[in-house]
Formats: structure tokens, sequence, C-alpha cells
């Protein structure tokens, strides 16, 4: 698989997440810093996550893409545009029912001339490309961290539909329970 990739930009109200290949968890700790980002800017009119060229997305990232549309419903007027392209992603984005906290539009429903603005947001400029947080996780507490994150972004899901609740409850109550064995 295509290891992920993240872009991002800012311009005249305008935030453009773009997500590219295998989205995974490695990639949680730059998306929650784009999540803390975003919602400190001013002037924010607009959110985009762009996913057409995403092949994949696990849970985890799909819990900070929530965490994302959340923190950015009451500044906006019309809520995050999440826009996919592969059947997988999706498959994923309404199975978990992001609906609820964003737009999700198939990328093949776009007219022509939204694809082109979408194409010329800034995202492919080498300057849009973010650096991804935490590398190899090897330590306590980089493993403590990404235990809180993937914690953080499961009861996030767990809150949008029935569904995801049922899914997710072992994992909480498991990483809940590692948890509280390690020693702080």
């Amino acid at each position: 698989m295509d290891e992920g990739r993240i872009q991002a930009v800012f311009d005249d109200g305008l935030f453009v997440l773009k997500l590219s290949g295998d989205v995974r968890l490695t990639l949680c700790a730059t998306l929650d810093q784009q999540v803390q980002r975003v919602a400190a800017v001013d002037g924010l009119e607009s959110v985009i996550i762009d996913l057409r060229e995403a092949t994949n997305i696990d849970s985890t990232a799909l819990g900070f893409l929530a965490k994302l549309a959340l923190a950015v419903r009451d500044r906006l007027i019309l809520p995050a545009q999440v826009v996919a392209a592969h059947p997988d992603v999706m498959t994923m984005l309404k199975v978990m029912g992001f609906d609820e906290v964003a737009s999700v539009v198939d990328a093949s429903q776009l007219a022509e001339a939204e694809q082109a603005e979408l194409d010329s947001s800034g995202c492919d400029d080498a300057t849009a490309e973010v650096p991804v947080e935490g590398g190899a996780e090897a330590s306590a507490s980089q493993e403590q961290a990404l235990r809180g994150r993937i914690l953080e972004a499961h009861r996030l899901l767990m809150c949008l539909n029935g569904h995801n609740r049922l899914q997710f409850q072992p994992l909480i109550e498991l990483l809940e329970s590692e948890e509280q064995r390690q020693p702080h």
C-alpha cells in the first residue's frame, strides 16, 4: 500500500486538508496537530477534507477527521466537506456515520469546475506537505500518547452512531484497562 501523506493549505478563509495513500494511525499525531491549528485560526470560513487520493483510511484517522469537523462546526455556516473517490473510503465514511459531522461528497458527483477548484487549492504544492509527527513510536511515553490518541479517536466515533458504539466498545475497554495498568 501507498504510505499516507498529509498536505494542508489555508487561504482566504478556506482550509483544505488533503490526505492521500493509506491513511493510518501513524498519521494521527499530525492530524491532531492540524485540528488544533485549524481550531485556533482566525477568519475560517470553510473546511474541505480532500480524500480523493486516499486508498484506505483506518478508524483512528477517521476519528481525528471527525474531531476536525466537530472543532469547526460552530464557526462555519456550512459543515466541513469531505470529498472522497475510492469506494472503500466512501464505505468507511458511510458506515462510521461521518455524515453526522460533515457533508460527505462522492468525487464523481462533483462538477468539473468544482474538481478543478479543488485541484487548484494549492495542496499539490510541495510547500503544502505536512511533516509527519511522532514517526516510530518506541518509548513508553510515546506508546502511552499513541494509546491516548486511539482512545480519543474511537470515543469520538462512538458518539456518531449506535453501530460505532457497539463496534468500538470492546477496544475502548481494552485500551482503558491497559492505561490503568500503566505506571503514570
